[in-house]
C-alpha cells in the first residue's frame, strides 16, 4: 500500500471508458454530479479500438477493393487493382484514433476526471485503483458499471499468432489466402466478408443449424445467397474439435454433420460468442449480485443489488450491443440524478453489417405472434425500388410488423444495402407510436431507399403503388 494514501472522494465513479462508460460519465456530468472515469486501457473500449469501428473500416475498404475490381454489368472493367494491405491497416488505426481522441476531448469539455489503472471494489462505497506504479483508494457516492466482455477462448482453441479472436483478425499484416471462421454470428460472418472481398478463400463452421441465427430465414438466405457468390464456403451443424498449427498455418479438425474433417488455411478465427468482465473486480466485495455466468443483475434503472452501484452494457443481460450500452449509461447517469429514467429494449435496433446489411427493430413476426398478438406482415422488395435498380444492389426486402386492430408499428426487419441506417426511422416509428398510415403519408424523397419504408407501409394499408397486390 502506497504511503499517505487518503481516499479521494467523488460523486459518481464509472468503471470502464468504452461506449456505455464514457457516454454514462458525460451525462452524469451534465447532471450535475463530480464524475471521474477509470480504465485500464485506452478511451473507447472495444467498440472504438478493437472492435465496431475498426471492423468496419476493414469492412468498407474490402468494399472499396470489390467495387474496383470493375462491373461488367455496367460496362466497367479495370486491370491490375492491388491492396496495399499495411496502408489499409494504417487507415483503419487512424479512424480509430481519431475517434478516441474525441472521447477525451468530450469527457474533458464535460469536467470528467480520467484516471488510468485497474479498479478494484474494497466495499460498496470504496475502490482501489492500480495501476504499474501506484495505488490509490477513492470514496464514492455511486458507481457505474461498464466493464464489457471479451471474447470467449476455446479450451481446444488456445489463441495464438495463428488462431485468432477478433482483435487478431483485424490486425493481421498481411491478406490471408485462407481464412477458417468459427462461429458463424454476426462477427464471424462479418469479418469472414471482408476478407472474402480480399479474396481470401473464406470457410465458416457453424456449431448451429445456420449462421446468424439471430434473424429470420428469409433474411439468412439473402445474405448466404451473396456469400456463396463471394466463394464463402457455410458449412452448418459443424463442430470445432482442435486445430494443429503447421509451419505456414493450420489444419482445423471437425465434426460436420457426424462425419470428421480436415480443413487447412493460414488461419483460424474463433467467434463463438462474448463473457463479461466481472471476475477480478472485487464485486463480491461490494456485494453486487451476478448470475453463474457472471452477468450482474440489475432492476429497470440499471441499479444493481447494491442500491448505489449501477451496471450496464455487456456485463448485463441482452446482446453485446455499443449502442444498448450507451442507452443504459443515459438510463444510469439519470437514475443517479433522481431522474425516473427506466430501461426499454423494444426499440433496440440490432444490425449485422453483412452483404447485403441485416437489421431488426421491435418484434418479428413471429415474435409478436408468441406475445399473444394480432399482427400483419407486410413486404416489400429491393428490386421494386428505383434507387436500388440504379445502386445494382437488388437483393432483399424490408418488412413491417403492424397490429392488426390499428396498425401500429410493432417491428421492422430489413435485408439490404444501408439496412443499418434505414432501421433507425422505424425505431423512431416505433417510440414515436406511428402508425402503417403515419409512414405512408409522410414524403419521401424520389429517387431513394427511404422510400421502400413508404412502400412497406403502403402494402400494410392494402394500397401499394409500386407493386401489385
Amino acid at each position: 500500500m502506497v504511503v499517505g494514501d487518503f481516499p479521494i472522494e467523488l460523486d459518481t465513479l464509472v468503471v470502464g471508458a468504452g461506449p456505455g462508460g464514457y457516454v454514462a460519465a458525460i451525462r452524469a456530468a451534465q447532471l450535475g454530479q463530480k464524475v471521474a472515469i477509470v480504465d485500464k486501457g485506452t478511451l473507447g473500449g472495444v467498440c472504438l479500438n478493437i472492435g465496431c469501428i475498426p471492423s468496419k473500416a476493414l469492412i468498407n475498404a474490402g468494399h472499396r477493393y470489390e467495387e474496383s475490381k470493375g462491373s461488367e454489368d455496367m460496362g466497367i472493367t479495370t486491370e491490375n487493382v492491388k491492396v496495399d494491405f499495411t496502408k489499409v491497416q494504417e487507415w483503419k488505426q487512424s479512424v480509430v484514433k481519431k475517434l478516441t481522441g474525441g472521447v477525451e476531448t468530450l469527457l474533458k469539455g464535460n469536467k470528467v476526471e480520467i484516471l488510468s489503472g485497474e479498479a478494484f471494489f474494497v466495499d460498496s462505497n470504496t475502490v482501489r485503483i492500480m495501476d504499474e506504479n501506484s495505488a490509490q483508494t477513492y470514496k464514492f457516492n455511486n458507481a457505474i458499471i461498464a466493464t464489457g466482455s471479451r471474447p470467449i477462448e476455446l479450451p481446444t482453441f488456445k489463441y495464438s499468432d495463428r488462431v485468432l479472436d477478433s482483435t487478431g483478425a483485424l490486425s493481421l499484416k498481411d491478406i490471408p489466402k485462407k481464412l477458417i471462421v468459427i462461429g458463424g454470428g454476426y462477427i464471424g460472418t462479418e469479418l469472414g466478408t471482408a476478407y472474402a472481398n480480399f479474396d481470401t478463400e473464406v470457410t465458416i463452421l457453424e456449431g448451429g443449424e445456420d449462421i446468424l441465427m439471430g434473424f429470420e430465414k428469409q433474411m439468412r438466405q439473402v445474405v448466404k445467397k451473396r456469400l456463396k457468390k463471394k466463394g464463402v464456403s457455410i458449412h452448418p451443424k459443424a463442430m470445432a474439435k482442435g486445430v494443429e498449427e503447421t509451419a505456414n498455418g493450420v489444419i482445423v479438425t471437425a465434426e460436420v454433420k457426424g462425419k470428421e474433417e480436415k480443413f487447412e488455411a493460414d488461419y483460424v478465427l474463433v467467434t463463438v460468442g462474448r463473457k463479461p468482465n466481472t471476475d477480478e473486480l472485487g464485486l463480491e466485495q461490494a456485494g453486487v449480485e451476478l448470475t453463474e455466468r457472471g452477468i450482474v443483475k440489475i432492476d429497470k434503472q440499471c441499479r444493481t443489488s447494491v442500491s448505489n452501484i449501477f451496471a450496464i452494457g455487456d456485463v448485463v443481460e441482452g446482446p453485446p450491443l455499443a449502442h444498448k450500452a450507451s442507452y443504459e449509461g443515459k438510463i444510469a447517469a439519470e437514475a443517479i440524478s433522481g431522474e425516473s429514467s427506466e430501461i426499454d429494449y423494444h426499440g433496440i435496433p440490432a444490425v449485422v453489417f453483412s452483404e447485403p446489411e441485416l437489421a431488426s427493430v421491435g418484434y418479428t413476426e413471429t415474435e409478436a405472434k408468441e406475445a399473444g398478438l394480432e399482427v400483419k406482415a407486410s413486404k416489400f422488395p429491393f428490386a421494386a425500388n428505383g434507387r436500388a435498380l440504379s445502386l445494382n444492389e437488388t437483393d432483399g426486402f424490408l418488412k413491417l410488423v403492424t397490429r392488426k386492430e390499428d396498425g401500429l408499428i410493432i417491428g421492422a426487419q430489413i435485408a439490404g444495402p444501408n439496412a443499418s441506417d434505414m432501421i433507425s426511422e422505424l425505431g423512431l416509428a416505433i417510440e414515436a407510436g406511428m402508425t402503417a398510415e403515419d409512414v405512408a403519408l409522410t414524403i419521401h424523397a424520389h429517387p431513394t431507399l427511404g422510400e421502400i419504408t413508404m412502400e412497406a407501409a403502403e402494402v400494410a394499408l392494402g394500397s401499394p403503388i409500386h407493386m401489385v397486390k
